[in-house]
């Protein structure tokens, strides 16, 4: 089980502006600690912590962050609006377009997902596969 996933920021008032966009939708909620931001899931009372935190830090050896050639970090959502809800929250918040929401012939068809850059250049996805929405085919 994946427990956080942590990407780099230089400007982290950017990333904060850029993921409270979408995330605080998706069940997060913001903690921030020595200055980086703590995306956290709620978890009910008298539950154990829900998994994975998300996680937005300058780095650690003080050289300036970098977005990974191939990696790319993705949120299940609820439904195809909530993708082009969201997608469009992000840009306005400073991210940049990837991949406007809708099907991808490569995935299944049920897949229906955007991709963004956020401030720094680190690409994310948010994807709903619901089988009760209507399709690619349909």
């Amino acid at each position: 089980m994946i427990a956080y996933v942590t990407v780099g920021a230089d400007d982290i008032a950017k990333a904060e502006r850029f993921y409270s966009a979408f995330l605080p939708a998706l069940g997060y909620r913001l903690e921030v600690y020595h200055g980086d931001l703590s995306y956290i899931l709620t978890a009910e009372s008298g539950q154990s912590p829900v998994q994975p935190d998300f996680y937005v830090k300058s780095p650690f050896n003080g050289q300036s962050a970098s977005a990974g050639n191939g990696a790319m970090v993705a949120f299940q959502v609820q439904s195809q609006k909530q993708v082009r809800d969201l997608h469009e929250a992000a840009l306005a918040a400073g991210g940049s377009d990837e991949g406007q929401p809708g099907f991808r012939d490569c995935y299944g068809p049920h897949f229906y997902v955007s991709y963004l850059r956020d401030p720094h250049g680190n690409k994310i996805a948010l994807f709903s596969s619901d089988p009760n929405e209507p399709g690619r085919d349909r």
